[in-house]
């Protein structure tokens, strides 16, 4: 079964951990309250096991005080991420879907499209 898109939140926790590096949900929390995202600590620790079992994370655990806790890095997500989103609209869309893609890939700057290609290693 494929992993549904990310929602909004689940991508700005995600952004926020790929601009930390590394770091356990507490920091990726604070980061996101910088960024103007008010959200509960539970919240942030949820979505940062969701993103590990998608893949799109990788985690440590560390001794701490009081126990232990997981530090998260992202992954090479972005790849996985890109091709799942290219299946979806193949997907919905079939045939038709795939020529308004490359259209609109078309339409795009050189350097745009060699940035696209690069990151999908074509």
């Amino acid at each position: 079964m494929r992993d549904p898109p990310l929602g909004e939140l689940e991508s700005e926790v995600l952004q926020s951990l790929a601009a930390l590096g590394e770091a356990p949900a507490r920091e990726v929390r604070r980061s996101l309250e910088g960024d103007g995202t008010r959200v509960a600590y539970t919240t942030v620790a949820t979505i940062l096991s969701r993103l590990f079992r998608k893949g799109l994370v990788r985690r440590r655990r560390e001794r701490c005080r009081g126990g232990s806790r997981y530090v998260y890095r992202a992954s090479d997500f972005e790849r996985k991420y890109l091709a799942q989103l290219l299946k979806g609209v193949v997907d919905m869309f079939g045939p038709s879907g795939v020529v308004h893609l490359n259209e609109e890939i078309e339409k795009m700057q050189p350097s745009e499209q060699r940035e696209l290609k690069r990151r999908l290693n074509l």
